[in-house]
């Protein structure tokens, strides 16, 4: 199974974990190239190498018409991060502190920024004028990104990570999340930040993401009601559920931009699985510490495995079918392994159905909870089950037609693949033919 895994003993960052997923990338500059070209107003990414502590990785740096703002190190990622936010025009400033040790943004494969005549000046000129008039609010940023030249999964693993943030700053300033605004520039750094993690991991394709606990921190932050503690409360919110600790490592290491991507993206926060390693990538952030202040990001396969899951199971028969699907639906957009339904006879000659999730252990109470919320069951059976997987991997064809993704999965000494069903029909509809005449091509 191609598996990633994020280990974040020095915290993590939205720059960081950027630049430690753009080192696992086959074509760095081409990637940072397409980067630049999705409309994001006035933004430039590049990247240089950098090194911290004998360890030498990957810096991100992202430009705002021009111009890296803080570039001078005085205050580091807070004002690049979008959870720096205005709630009714109540500015809060508490990452001013903590998090030159993040956000570190310099050139590596972006040569084209250097000579001025490249295509990210050019892309900074084109949007400048939007990027002033833009709505910082968090339905501005919905605008944004729906209007970017980005895949449908990314857009969505986007607004996912964004609302993450603003539920937790409406929680931590107490107010609704419409009047939530983020600050205006460093909105459009963390846009590019945020985008580039969800595209990198599209493009990437891992099967599983996995990540160590997290590094918070310690000490106290200063912002603009007061003096807080580590992890500041955007951030507590959000790892809420995730296992985080401190190595009395003075700084605010995990800011809330890097904890909502861990937070959406990976399965399980645990120690490194047995991994076959093909790559490492080496995000390091800004401020030096005693240790090297970085994001590793291993890319490789886990060998063929079981993995424990649980079965929770209730009888149904007073519930109707849409019901029962809307039900099943959603479980499975909740991050369920399964969701299927067997037909039944229950008493007194009703039909029924029994319903059946599947989900890892550590899913389980929030799946419950689930079922308890959008079935009409007073109560559920538990199963452990352990599951065998095959290694799953996607790549992608040419067709006379267009591109199909192409699905494989090996191991206990058997390969087999399928075409994506999605793109087979896509193609079938724009081309006017039949699913047969597309499967036959790619045979």
């Amino acid at each position: 199974m191609k598996t990633l895994y994020f280990e974040c003993t020095m915290g993590a960052a939205g720059d960081m974990l950027m630049a430690s997923l753009l080192e696992l990338h086959d074509d760095p500059k081409g990637f940072l190239d397409r980067l630049n070209n999705i409309g994001i107003p006035g933004v430039c990414v590049s990247a240089e190498t950098s090194a911290k502590c004998g360890s030498t990785g990957t810096r991100i740096k992202v430009q705002i018409n021009g111009t890296e703002e803080n570039a001078d190190g005085d205050h580091g990622e807070c004002s690049h991060e979008h959870h720096h936010c205005e709630c009714d025009h109540a500015h809060c400033e508490h990452h001013h502190d903590h998090s030159e040790h993040n956000h570190a943004h310099d050139h590596l494969h972006c040569e084209h920024h250097h000579d001025g005549h490249g295509h990210c000046e050019h892309h900074q000129h084109e949007h400048c004028d939007h990027h002033h008039d833009h709505d910082s609010s968090y339905h501005g940023i919905e605008h944004l990104i729906s209007h970017l030249k980005i895949s449908d999964t990314v857009k969505n693993n986007v607004l996912a990570i964004y609302k993450l943030i603003a539920d937790a700053e409406s929680r931590a300033h107490n107010v609704p999340v419409d009047k939530i605004h983020f600050h205006e520039v460093g909105e459009m750094d963390a846009v590019a930040d945020i985008t580039g993690v969800c595209m990198l991991i599209e493009e990437l394709a891992p099967d599983v993401i996995l990540s160590s606990p997290v590094n918070v921190g310690s000490g106290y932050v200063r912002c603009a009601h007061g003096v807080l503690p580590v992890p500041a409360p955007a951030t507590a919110s959000i790892l809420q559920g995730v296992p985080i600790y401190s190595d009395e490592t003075n700084g605010e290491l995990c800011t809330p931009t890097g904890a909502a991507m861990l937070k959406h993206f990976a399965r399980k926060f645990c120690t490194m699985p047995s991994l076959t390693v093909n790559k490492i990538g080496y995000g390091i952030g800004k401020k030096d510490f005693e240790k090297a202040n970085c994001v590793r990001a291993f890319l490789g396969n886990t060998a063929n495995s079981s993995e424990e899951v649980t079965e929770l199971v209730c009888n149904l028969d007073d519930m109707t079918p849409e019901a029962v699907s809307f039900a099943q639906q959603l479980l499975l957009d909740e991050g369920a392994l399964d969701v299927w339904t067997t037909p039944i006879g229950m008493k007194k000659g009703r039909t029924g159905f029994c319903f059946s999730c599947m989900c890892r252990s550590e899913m389980k109470d929030k799946m419950a909870a689930l079922i308890f919320k959008h079935t009409t069951t007073l109560g559920m059976r538990e199963t452990m089950c352990r599951r065998y997987t095959l290694q799953r991997e996607q790549t992608e064809v040419q067709t006379k037609y267009g591109a199909v993704r192409i699905k494989t999965a090996s191991g206990f000494d058997v390969k087999k693949s399928k075409p994506e069903y999605e793109d087979v029909a896509k193609l079938a509809r724009e081309q006017g033919l039949s699913l047969q005449d597309v499967l036959k091509e790619l045979q």
